[in-house]
Parts: structure tokens; C-alpha cells; sequence
């Protein structure tokens, strides 16, 4: 076997040799398709600078300087040159980052001591900088935080420019700086708020920027807070701008009350604010500027950043054949450092040889996407969703029942959307509960007994055709699975992980930070019910998010809208059922409207992407009987998962 070094076209033979000879002269070492740990992470240089964004968030007259810590091998002072990892966050000085709410830490110079995370202790030693970047607002860098907005990417996008020598820096001191050590070539990560921002920048276009790997990331904010005109929560972008702002509130409360203008929780709707927050399709952002490659990772029971952000993102850049790859779990708002990290970094680490360093390590000639099927269950597939998928279209029958037969012309089903308990709608637990039993607020449809195997790839589908009494109304349509089973309890506390108090290391240490974080387990419960795919509704918005149409009382229209994506084994012997009901008042932040809603059912149905092992979905289905007796639960506890974005 052989050594290849990088940076000229030398080989290294095996041995002690290759090693030594890599310490002692600035050049890279590849094995086995992978860069070595040939570089001192105690003797990296660590240092900070500031680079000019060119934007003005705060409105004082002067360009943001946006605040770049910087760890690279000390090598790269002798000629060695090494492309970057770069996490952009907002979290700092706050929340912190990762599982342990990690903290960036500093000498009496004011240099980096402590960099949260493990990247810089893994990838250092291995050729590569690793830069913790101060979100534009945030921590030391100049200016507001906008919660997604353009001057948070486009700081962002400064730091690639100033990598490639299109933008300027500056020491402590205020001399200019350039970045001469690096190769220019530049991927970003992040879990949450810093993934969002990489998804942004790889959306400028900008140059340099090689990869990204965002992390449970949002790829519009418009739909981080809302759903077709129904919200989440009220005032979560200047809420959310004010947490990770720890100046004091008067330094950009101007700036803040335009984020609450612009976001317009009064109607709803999409407007020209949250187009410029919005990466797919945006002012300053869009999809169609993309040219990094991605590796994406999200949880499919996500109910912080939801998972349609990044099944649309992916699907948008489909479209442009970018080069991608996706881990998908059956966890809510975690890091796959904390699922399977052994295979995470051995993944990641691969990745980003393969993107930044060229190594052709053959990465991309694997499986696509790798899916979480059930607790520490894992399967590879070509691609997301499954190419092997077929639509499986279930209708709702007058005598409750789910299956393939559309039902009478004429027979309707009807729900309120009225007040729950405490007045804001009712709780998923009381919508789910027991789908036999006649409630005001919902209808159910539930299917026989499911008599195969299938798993749910992709996207489902609600289209319901329906009158109101008055103009419009919130929708909720739940695709639920009675069944007892052991799922990850992604609901519960941690989102599906518990972390233990052993710890295990990737990387090298120092006094002030070590390579080494607390190990995690998968969380499950035994449970009879699980929701499996959610999707919201202000019956308006239905044909625009921007121009709402009210709905004229006493006639009926065709509504149409997807659910949040999901991966989902479909075990046989479970039941199927569509939940209609009205505000969800564990994820919507709305007053009831009070419309009854009558559901014509002969129009109405669900379409569901199955993977089967027969050539027609449909035998997954069976017919429904004469007769059914409830044996499911009919009272239902569902934890509400905590909300909040890092």
C-alpha cells in the first residue's frame, strides 16, 4: 500500500517513515481514501479577524465586521495551504452548541482557546482550518441579528469571499489581513440556526463555497414559522433575534420592530419580507444559484425545524442535479453525532476529503440516502424519496371506514374548528383518541387491519373537498397508525436520545478543549397510536400564500395541500386513519375560527407514497368490513415536543 501526499505528486511509503516525513514538511497524507492526522492540533494557530461583510444591519453608518476564529496547522505558515470548515452560528455565546451547550472560550489576547464541537479537533490534525464564524448580531461581530434575513447570510457569504481574496479582513489591531494559507476551497456545517445558514450562503452562488452539510436546517423561514397561512407561533422572528442578541435590547429595537412588522402575524401570509428569508426562492437566496454539494441530515419526527424544510430544499436541488447525499432518522431536533457517530464522523470525514481535499475516495458511488426505519434500525436506499415508491390513494367512507373505494355521491362527514380546553383548538391527544367514537371537533376514518408490509417514502398528500359557514377555517389532517409497537420516543425529552456519562473521543485534545463528549442512547416507548404525518391549513390559503381567497359560505371547494414528509414502516396488522379536525393546539398558534366543516367524502382522499413488496400498492390496503370493534386506545397521552430552534 501506498501513501499519497498531497500538495505535489510525491508518494510516501508505510511505516514510521510517511509519518515523520508529513511532520516535518507541510504536506498532506492520504490512506485508504482518507486524509491522516499527521498536523499538531496543540501547535495550531489560533487567532481571529474581522471581515467586512458589506452590509449594514444596525443602520450606524458603517459596514458590519463579522468575527472569524480560526484554527489551521501551523504548517500553513510554511507554505502549506488547506481548504475550511466553517460553522456560522448565532448560538456563541448563548445557547451554546451541541449536546452540551458548548461555549467558544478566549485567551487574554482575545484568541480562540475553545472551539465548541469536535470539528477542529478532528479535522485539523488532518489538513484542514476549521473557522467558528460570530453570526452577523451576534456574539463579536457588528450589528442586528434578522432572524434568517439577508444581512445573516450575507455575512456569512463575506467570509468565503474574503477565503477566495474578494473581501477584506483585519487583525485586532486594524491592519488588513488576507488568507493566504488556505486553498480557498470552503464547506459549511451546522445543526439548526448554523445549517440554515450554510443552506443560505450555498443559496447566493457564492464562489468557493465547495459543500455544505446542514443539519437539521431550515431552508425558508416564512415556513419555519408558519404552515399555508397557519402559525406555528406568534412573534417568532423578532422573538428569536432578541434571544440570540445578547447586547442590550435598546442597540437594535428599531430593528426588531420591523422583523415584527414584516412577518405580519395578523393574516399570515406569505409577503416580499419573508421572500427575502427564503432560500429556495428568495430576493437574495434561491435554489437555482446553488452550486455546492450537500450532505443533508434531518429528522423525519422533527417538530422544531420540520422536516418539509429539507424534503423541498432537496427536492429543488434535484432539479439542478447538485450532487447530494442524506442521513434521514426517526429522531426530532438532534445531531447524528448524537445518533450514530461512530458511522457520522467516518461518513462526514469522507465527505469532506472527497469535496475539499478531491480525494477520490469513492463516496459518491454509495447508496444515496440512509434511513432510520426504526430505533437504531437502519437501511440504504438510491435515493430520497424511494424510486420503488407508489401512490397509494385512500378514500374516506360515510361508516368511518379508510380504504381504496370511493364513497357514495353525497355522503358527507363534519367537524367544528372550535375551541379546545384551553381555548386555542384541540390536542392532538384528544384528536386521535379512540376514531370510532363521534367527536364535534374531528372526523376519522380508520382502515381494516393492514394485511402486508409497506414503508411510507416521501411526501403524503390531503385533498379534501369541503364547504365552510364561514369564510374560511384552520385545517389539521393527521395520517395515524393504531398499532401497538417500540418507536423512538421522539416526543419525549432529548427528542429521541438520552445521554449517558460516558464519554468517547474524534480527535485530538488540549487543556483548554478535548476531542471527547458524552455518549447517547436511543430513547423508545411502547406505545398503541403514533402520528405519522402532520399537515396545516387556513382553508384561504389553499391556492396562494401571498393573496388569500375567502371562501364563499355554503359552497364547496377543492383544497389541496402536503403533509410534513415522513419514513415510516406501515406494519401489517396496524390500522390507517385520516384525522380532520380544526386548529392543532399543540402546533398552532391560532384562535379557532368556529366554522363547521362539511367534508364531501366522495372528493375527498389521501395520497400516500408506499414502498410495497408487490407490484401494486393497493393489496396493502384490505377491504374494509361490514362490521369493525374498536381495540384501540381510546384515550391517548402524546407529549408536546419543547419548542425552540438550537
Amino acid at each position: 500500500m501506498t501513501v499519497a501526499v498531497l500538495t505535489g505528486v510525491a508518494l510516501a511509503g508505510t511505516g514510521g517513515g510517511a509519518t515523520a516525513l508529513a511532520r516535518t514538511s507541510p504536506k498532506i497524507v492520504v490512506k485508504g481514501g482518507v486524509t491522516q492526522p499527521v498536523f499538531s492540533y496543540k501547535d495550531a494557530i489560533r487567532e481571529h479577524v474581522y471581515v467586512e461583510s458589506g452590509v449594514d444591519s444596525d443602520g450606524d453608518g458603517r459596514k458590519d465586521r463579522v468575527n472569524v476564529d480560526i484554527v489551521r496547522p501551523k504548517e500553513t505558515e510554511n507554505g502549506l495551504k488547506v481548504p475550511v470548515i466553517m460553522d456560522e452560528s448565532p448560538y456563541y455565546d448563548n445557547a451554546g452548541r451541541g449536546n452540551e451547550s458548548e461555549l467558544k472560550t478566549y485567551d487574554a489576547n482575545g484568541n480562540p482557546v475553545k472551539f465548541p464541537l469536535f470539528y477542529d479537533n478532528y479535522f485539523v490534525p488532518r489538513g484542514y482550518a476549521f473557522l467558528a464564524v460570530d453570526m452577523v448580531g451576534t456574539t463579536r461581530s457588528d450589528g442586528c441579528p434578522v432572524s434568517g434575513g439577508p444581512s445573516d447570510v450575507l455575512g456569512g457569504k463575506a467570509v468565503v469571499d474574503w477565503l477566495n481574496g474578494r473581501a477584506k479582513a483585519f487583525r485586532p489591531d486594524g491592519s488588513p489581513v488576507k488568507a493566504t494559507w488556505t486553498t480557498g476551497r470552503t464547506g459549511m456545517i451546522g445543526k439548526s440556526y448554523d445549517g440554515t445558514l450554510a443552506n443560505g450562503v450555498a443559496a447566493t452562488g457564492v464562489q468557493g463555497l465547495e459543500t455544505i452539510v446542514p443539519i437539521a436546517a431550515i431552508s425558508s423561514w416564512y415556513q419555519y414559522s408558519r404552515m399555508n397561512g397557519v402559525k406555528y407561533w406568534t412573534d417568532e422572528q423578532p422573538g428569536l433575534a432578541d434571544y440570540v442578541d445578547t447586547d442590550p435590547p435598546a442597540k437594535c429595537a428599531a430593528v426588531n420592530a420591523g422583523l415584527d412588522e414584516g412577518e405580519d402575524d395578523a393574516t399570515g401570509n406569505y409577503n416580499a419580507y419573508w421572500k427575502t428569508a427564503d432560500y429556495r426562492n428568495g430576493t437574495i437566496a434561491d435554489a437555482r444559484k446553488v452550486r455546492a454539494s450537500i450532505f443533508a441530515y434531518h429528522g423525519v419526527n422533527d417538530l422544531n425545524v420540520k422536516d418539509d424544510h429539507f424534503a423541498l430544499w432537496w427536492e429543488a436541488l434535484a432539479k439542478r442535479g447538485v450532487e447530494r447525499k442524506v442521513w434521514l432518522s426517526q429522531r426530532g431536533h438532534v445531531d447524528p453525532f448524537d445518533i450514530r457517530r461512530d458511522d457520522w464522523v467516518r461518513t462526514l470525514h469522507r465527505w469532506f476529503d472527497h469535496e475539499l481535499q478531491k480525494i477520490p475516495n469513492g463516496i459518491m458511488r454509495e447508496p444515496r440516502a440512509d434511513i432510520e426505519v426504526g430505533p437504531d434500525q437502519w437501511i440504504t436506499q438510491r435515493d430520497w424519496p424511494s424510486r420503488d415508491a407508489r401512490t397509494l390513494v385512500l378514500r374516506p367512507g360515510a361508516d368511518g371506514s379508510l380504504g381504496l373505494k370511493p364513497a357514495a355521491g353525497g355522503t358527507t362527514a363534519a367537524f367544528t374548528d372550535a375551541a379546545g380546553p384551553r381555548g386555542d383548538g384541540h390536542p392532538e391527544s384528544a384528536m386521535v383518541a379512540d376514531p370510532t367514537t363521534a367527536q364535534p371537533y374531528r372526523a376519522a376514518f380508520v382502515s381494516a387491519p393492514l394485511p402486508k408490509t409497506g414503508r411510507l417514502s416521501g411526501t403524503p398528500a390531503a385533498r379534501l373537498r369541503i364547504k365552510l359557514d364561514k369564510p374560511t377555517s384552520n385545517v389539521t389532517a393527521l395520517l395515524v397508525d393504531y398499532g401497538e409497537d417500540t418507536r423512538v420516543n421522539y416526543l419525549g425529552a432529548g427528542s429521541g436520545i438520552r445521554t449517558l456519562d460516558t464519554e468517547d473521543c474524534h480527535g485530538e485534545s488540549t487543556p483548554s478543549d478535548d476531542a471527547c463528549y458524552k455518549q447517547t442512547e436511543v430513547t423508545t416507548v411502547a406505545s398503541p397510536v403514533n402520528v405519522v404525518a402532520r399537515g396545516w391549513l387556513d382553508a384561504q390559503n389553499d391556492r396562494s400564500l401571498s393573496r388569500p381567497r375567502p371562501l364563499t359560505p355554503g359552497r364547496y371547494y377543492t383544497v389541496d395541500w402536503e403533509t410534513l414528509s415522513q419514513e415510516y414502516v406501515l406494519k401489517k396488522g396496524h390500522r390507517l386513519a385520516l384525522v380532520l379536525a380544526g386548529t392543532d393546539a399543540d402546533y398552532n398558534t391560532e384562535t379557532p375560527t368556529g366554522a363547521r366543516v362539511t367534508v364531501d367524502l366522495r372528493g375527498s382522499s389521501i395520497s400516500i407514497p408506499v414502498v410495497a413488496t408487490e407490484e401494486d400498492v393497493n393489496t396493502l390496503v384490505a377491504p374494509p368490513r361490514t362490521s369493525t370493534t374498536w381495540r384501540g386506545p381510546s384515550k391517548v397521552d402524546l407529549p408536546v415536543q419543547e419548542r425552540k430552534l438550537y
